[in-house]
């Protein structure tokens, strides 16, 4: 058995994220979709985009996606973890604690003063697992604005 190895996924990595939505999708029970390469691509390209990986004999077992925030009232930045999960007979083992931790070094080298994630209340493994990894949690309503971009006309 190999051992398992955290990176940043750059652009030659392609069918590494490729691997890792895939991951997120079983893990998360989520209709099997995928970005096209170009898109992939370019969120790879962004800076401001990390996708990081958890590597074992060259399989994908866990990672995260997460959005570095500019901020407009400081020069310093916050991390978004917008996605995370490990494989499910890989979990429970230190890998998602793991990502967290390269993030939270990756944050502090970069004078990154804030990560933060989502969880839904009734997701209770995943409220227990950012209890076990950050700081305080904080009771927020979040309000989604689905956007049609198909036939869109603006109204006159």
């Amino acid at each position: 058995m190999g051992k398992i190895k955290i990176s940043r996924l750059t652009e030659n990595n392609l069918n590494q994220l490729m691997e890792l939505v895939e991951l997120f999708n079983e893990v998360f029970d989520e209709p099997h979709t995928l970005a096209s390469e170009q898109q992939l691509k370019e969120l790879l390209n962004k800076p401001d985009f990390h996708a990081l990986a958890s590597i074992k004999d060259d399989t994908v077992v866990g990672g995260l996606t997460a959005y570095e925030l500019k901020k407009y009232h400081s020069d310093k930045s916050e991390l978004y973890i917008y996605d995370i999960a490990v494989k499910p007979q890989f979990q429970n083992q230190g890998i998602g604690k793991n990502l967290i931790g390269f993030l939270k070094e990756y944050a502090m080298k970069n004078e990154i003063e804030t990560i933060f994630v989502e969880a839904h209340s009734k997701d209770e493994d995943a409220v227990r697992f950012y209890k076990s990894t950050f700081g305080e949690s904080e009771k927020v309503d979040l309000f989604s604005f689905n956007i049609k971009t198909k036939d869109y006309t603006p109204k006159s």
